[in-house]
């Protein structure tokens, strides 16, 4: 299965997020490894997704779960059977010609669009694992409509809308 993995899902699964409950980080943990392990990793082919994941870990794989998953990418970034790169267009710093036009999303956050982006471009458009950034359940639904799926890693800290 192709997945898209949310920087804040290795921020939680290095107990960085204050508002991760212990129930969350163990869903980060296990999920970073299942991705590891079983899943291959979507990514854009102009490095946007691995230069944020570099701004907020630690390449060097220590001293936590996210910094080893940040190092797994730069070593698997170039293996078809871990990671797979998709090209996505930027149209500015923080938007892409992928990304939808609908006007229920010119709220969404900036800084996550390539993550829509590189889901909508991949053929199979796989899901995007979220931890704590409720701007995902905001637009959840719109999200939806327009092919974006979006798996919550701690749905308690999101309720439905």
């Amino acid at each position: 299965m192709h997945v898209v993995v949310d920087t804040n899902v290795p921020i939680v699964a290095n107990c960085k997020s204050p508002q991760a409950s212990p129930q969350c980080v163990i869903n980060c943990l296990r999920k970073i490894q299942e991705i590891q392990q079983q899943h291959v990793l979507v990514l854009d082919d102009k490095w946007l997704i691995i230069k944020e994941y570099q701004n907020k870990l630690s390449s060097t794989g220590q001293p936590g779960v996210g910094d080893a998953f940040l190092k797994w990418v730069l070593i698997n970034k170039s293996n078809p059977e871990r990671c797979q790169l998709v090209s996505i267009t930027p149209i500015s710093e923080d938007n892409f010609q992928e990304f939808p036009q609908a006007q229920t999303l010119i709220g969404f956050d900036p800084s996550d669009r390539k993550f829509v982006a590189v889901a909508l471009v991949h053929p199979d458009h796989p899901p995007i694992f979220n931890a704590v950034d409720s701007d995902w359940r905001n637009f959840e639904a719109t999200l939806a409509d327009c092919g974006v799926r979006v798996e919550f890693l701690c749905p308690e800290l999101m309720p439905r809308l």
